[in-house]
């Protein structure tokens, strides 16, 4: 039942029946009258029609917009008037891929629907349109997936609750640079609620989305995979006067409109989104959808973890200079990093490294900062054992860069009618090319190991409306960001052995549709405690704890909390490290010998059963910094070895507490380490989960960290 538990049935009829199961999770979709119908969810593993005589399928006259997608084209609604034209499986030991084809009475075009499951407890699904005319189509509406969730009879529950507490949606409440994974449970009102992602907003929430049935502890999560405008919409619709709640969900690609313009006879390919149901709680979701997300979403062999390998550089903070970049490359090897990565200021001239936005593009070193080329930068930290990296922003073109002057049409214009200030425009085929290429030359050209890519551009630049060659004014985000996905999935098979890391201003751009080109990815920019706290607990429940870069040192991490704070925000995710004194100055034995042991203990302790782990949030909504404490904890699936992360938030109110972790089994035994003291003792886990593990932090914006080993 755990991993390669998947089937899709086929019931044929007047009304046939898709039923999709995997792991425990089950939906199915009707296509009745014409219209496929979401027919609901079951988190125990049952079909629908489990009793045969009595179905529990939702009757899709309860719901408003019953149907299972939505799309419009040339303003008219195509969810209805369909006809069933084929379905068929494609199955491996690892997928099964569902793929039905419809056909409309209403528009020419085909739409295939494509499920694939993979024996967890969420699925993937993404839509195929082929225009089968001669002339344009307008694409102006597109739910990926939607219709009915449930519906929940109150009367069955003695359990007195308002109608305002029967559900909760919990999701990122910020859209903000810096205020990333900022996560927060809300009660549903009767009445729609809308959760909208970049269009419309800032471009810094991360597409995802849980929905709690408080009644009956069923809990629903999806995440859309799309780097651009996306929302998620929640419909409770009941009243004090029913016995009945429903609830009804969409899952939608947002822009102006039209979204897209489908060519004579060409086809268009949706984002995917990933739909997931479970009975559990909200770790048990988190680790469910991490499976899959390991299993189905990050699985390009070329785009593996990448050994979770210690991080380590400088920027435009520094001067840059080849001098300092040796000492900074020597110092952070001896403190246990592996790659060294030169930031944002490479192209500039001396003295000018904090300008880099004016230069960007020119993607050459700077003859003057690097007078025997980077090459010599590069194999310095060859020779000490150290891989090398560079930062590119590859979207942005800065005004000093040749390409800017040359290329103003590459620039893109808002719709009110001004130019973008950097943003390149990459649904221009000429400037997707020219952008591959450069990326192409740069890896080669500097024999790069880590190839850091960077996305500073305002995201409104990208919702601009222009012809892409149809005679139709459309949205460019759908075309540019399409052509981004392609340009880094090339380039990543073409350069496998190199390490690819994602950023965008920080957290901007962390989707499924981009990470899956990418190693890891730069979570936030925001590196202040206890701010980056935060950012940690909310993004190690959006990405599995080994994609998620988080930095020790640099970006403001030095200015509050104690340097064992600073470092274990790191610790259970990927580290990053950053220098700790000037070049002119020699490091302080003290910090030193902390971080080097720390490093140790990441490398040998909690790094072999991190990419794998199940990942705890013990106070998720610590984003409000409304608790004494945060608490993380990642532990190996076989609960033989875990860690937790423990902090005091600013103005705790207590400083002692009993930890009771998660990840481990009340039958084994455990060594128990603290890391603050040093001191281990021995206990049997079901003491731990009786008792706890007692800890003591003497002040706020502080921290331990315990680790905890099977003995036998």
């Amino acid at each position: 039942m755990k991993q390669n538990c998947f089937d899709v049935n086929y019931q044929q009829g007047e009304n046939p029946v898709f039923c999709y199961r995997s792991g425990l999770a089950v939906y199915e979709e009707t296509l009745f009258g014409g219209v496929l119908v979401s027919s609901g969810y079951n988190s125990a593993g049952y079909p629908l029609n489990v009793l045969s005589n009595f179905p529990t399928r939702l009757n899709p006259v309860d719901f408003h917009e019953p149907s299972a997608f939505n799309i419009e084209l040339d303003g008219q609604c195509v969810d209805y008037g369909l006809e069933l034209e084929n379905f068929e499986t494609l199955q491996n030991e690892n997928k099964i891929e569902a793929v039905t084809t419809l056909k409309s009475g209403i528009k020419p075009v085909k739409i295939k629907i494509h499920t694939t499951l993979d024996g967890t407890q969420m699925f993937t699904r993404y839509i195929e349109i082929e225009n089968l005319s001669d002339k344009p189509l307008n694409l102006s509406r597109l739910s990926l997936l939607s219709g009915g969730l449930e519906k929940t009879d109150r009367s069955h529950y003695t359990n007195e609750i308002s109608i305002g507490k029967i559900y909760s949606a919990g999701y990122f409440n910020s859209d903000r640079w810096g205020r990333e994974g900022e996560f927060e449970w809300n009660d549903l009102t009767p009445d729609e609620l809308t959760v909208k992602c970049r269009f419309g907003r800032d471009r810094f929430r991360h597409p995802l989305i849980f929905i709690r049935n408080n009644l009956t502890g069923v809990m629903y999560f999806s995440q859309i995979g799309w780097s651009a405008g996306c929302s998620f919409s929640v419909d409770h619709h009941t009243d004090l006067e029913r016995n009945d709640s429903r609830l009804s969900f969409k899952a939608e690609i947002t822009s102006h409109k039209p979204l897209t313009v489908i060519e004579p006879y060409g086809t268009f390919i949706s984002p995917e989104v990933h739909m997931g149901v479970i009975a559990g709680g909200l770790d048990d979701a988190i680790n469910e959808m991490h499976a899959h997300i390991r299993k189905s979403v990050l699985d390009m062999p070329e785009a593996s973890p990448a050994e979770c390998l210690v991080g380590a550089g400088m920027g435009a903070e520094h001067d840059m200079s080849v001098e300092t970049s040796k000492i900074f490359a020597k110092r952070l090897a001896g403190l246990g990093g592996e790659v060294f990565i030169v930031d944002a200021g490479w192209e500039c001239p001396p003295d000018k490294e904090t300008e880099w936005g004016n230069y960007n593009g020119m993607n050459i070193p700077n003859p003057d900062r690097y007078p025997d080329g980077i090459a010599e930068l590069s194999d310095y930290c060859h020779s000490i054992g150290m891989k090398f990296g560079l930062w590119v922003d590859i979207e942005n073109l800065g005004r000093k860069s040749k390409i800017f002057e040359e290329h103003p049409e590459w620039r893109s214009k808002t719709i009110l009618g001004t130019q973008s200030e950097n943003l390149a425009d990459l649904s221009i085929p000429e400037a997707a090319g020219w952008a591959e290429n450069e990326l192409a030359r740069i890896i080669e050209e500097y024999n790069l190991d880590l190839l850091r890519v960077d996305h500073n551009v305002s995201f409104r630049d990208y919702f601009t409306m222009r012809d892409a060659g149809t005679g139709i004014a459309e949205c460019a985000s759908i075309r540019h960001h399409s052509a981004v996905y392609k340009m880094y999935r090339n380039l990543k098979k073409r350069f496998p052995n190199v390490i690819f890391e994602n950023c965008a201003g920080g957290g901007g751009r962390t989707d499924l549709g981009m990470m899956k080109n990418f190693n890891h990815t730069w979570v936030s920019d925001c590196q202040r405690a206890p701010r980056s706290l935060t950012v940690t607990n909310g993004m190690t429940m959006a990405l599995p704890p080994e994609r998620v870069d988080r930095l020790f040192a640099g970006m403001g991490c030095h200015e509050h909390g104690t340097i064992d704070m600073q470092m274990r925000n790191t610790m259970l995710t990927h580290m990053s490290l950053n220098v700790i004194s000037p070049a002119a100055l020699p490091e302080s034995p003290a910090q030193a010998e902390f971080i080097r042991h720390s490093v140790e203990i990441y490398k040998n302790f909690i790094r072999p059963f991190l990419p794998e782990s199940k990942i705890y949030h013990h106070t998720p909504e610590s984003g409000l910094l409304k608790d004494d404490f945060y608490i993380l904890e990642a532990a190996s699936p076989d609960c033989k070895k875990g860690a937790a992360a423990i902090f005091t938030l600013p103005n705790a109110r207590s400083s002692s507490l009993n930890f009771i972790p998660k990840g481990i089994n009340a039958g084994t035994s455990y060594k128990i380490t603290l890391d603050n003291s040093g001191a281990s003792y021995t206990a049997k886990g079901f003491e731990i989960l009786l008792h706890g593990i007692p800890v003591s932090i003497t002040a706020s914006m502080s921290s331990e960290l315990v680790l905890f080993e099977a003995t036998e």
